[in-house]
């Protein structure tokens, strides 16, 4: 290639993918430069749940695509995160670096391999009646018309759920079935690192951040938030803002709150691990297991990765 390949790196959440990824940028010829690809990193304010880098790790490499909205924003999507994503990759690429997608979002990282499937823009009248429904009136409909999808969202995740029945009201297709168009004609100027480890050591690194998260102050920021009223629906949403949010509320206790984002982090590592059997269809995607490996390591093992990608 004559310009240097994106690197994506995947992986469930705590897996290292942040830290990997400030290596590289050091350690590869020529250096490189973060890109985030995570739909709450993208909300400015929201920065010790979403695990976004520190200050320091920021202040260590270049980074990207980060606070580019408000956390009232509902309306941010994969779209306008992929018009960000490409000039970033082009502009990263003219200093002769290598572009470091870091992937919180799967589907950020799928969008920048595949291109957008062609869904219907949102229709108000459609999504107001929805909104009248329970999530377990939305959720036996959405088993109903597209069981994929159902398999693929949370029960609770109201959102993504009535987002899937708009579609399939809207043209009469599946969303899963709509998103198979993300299978074509994938671009060839990027290459997957998929980090996995074991169910196990990646649930006890789970546990462990999201404690050292509220020792650091995730309950203040959350609070900070509320009290200012810039919480929308969507960074509301977000792992451990919602749960948080109702202890706030008065609706559990903090215990009760901490307990659910843990168990809520590892279902969503779980989900993760299904989008990693997926890249590993792409054509360019190499898989890393880091058990009980240190995070030089990994490192070592990536660049080997990449240098002989690079030079293919």
């Amino acid at each position: 290639m004559n310009s240097p390949p994106a690197i994506l790196i995947a992986g469930p959440t705590a897996a290292g993918k942040t830290t990997l990824a400030i290596a590289l940028a050091h350690q590869l010829s020529g250096g490189g430069e973060c890109l985030c690809a995570d739909s709450m990193q993208i909300y400015r304010d929201m920065n010790i749940g979403t695990a976004k880098p520190t200050p320091e790790e920021l202040a260590s490499a270049p980074h990207h695509l980060l606070d580019l909205a408000d956390p009232r924003d509902d309306t941010f999507t994969v779209d306008r995160w992929l018009e960000a994503a490409e000039p970033c990759v082009n502009e990263v690429r003219s200093r002769n670096r290598y572009p470091l997608v870091v992937g919180g979002t799967n589907l950020y990282l799928q969008a920048f391999l595949f291109g957008l499937c062609d869904l219907p823009t949102s229709n108000s009248d459609i999504r107001s009646e929805l909104e009248q429904a329970t999530n377990q009136q939305l959720r036996e409909r959405l088993i109903l018309v597209d069981a994929k999808a159902a398999e693929q969202i949370h029960p609770n995740d109201r959102r993504r759920t009535i987002r899937a029945l708009e579609v399939h009201q809207t043209t009469g297709k599946p969303l899963s079935q709509m998103q198979q168009q993300w299978t074509q004609e994938p671009r060839c100027d990027a290459l997957i690192l998929r980090l996995e480890d074991e169910v196990e050591p990646t649930n006890r690194r789970i546990n462990k951040r999201v404690g050292q998260m509220m020792e650091i102050g995730f309950l203040d920021e959350v609070r900070a938030l509320l009290e200012n009223g810039r919480l929308g629906s969507r960074a509301r949403a977000a792992l451990g803002y919602q749960q948080l949010a109702n202890h706030l509320e008065g609706g559990i206790t903090l215990e009760e709150a901490v307990e659910q984002i843990k168990i809520a982090t590892r279902r969503f590592a779980k989900q993760q691990r299904t989008w990693l059997r997926r890249f590993s269809a792409y054509p360019r995607s190499e898989s890393i297991k880091i058990t009980d490996l240190s995070p030089q390591d990994v490192t070592d093992k990536a660049l080997t990765i990449i240098q002989k990608a690079s030079s293919e």
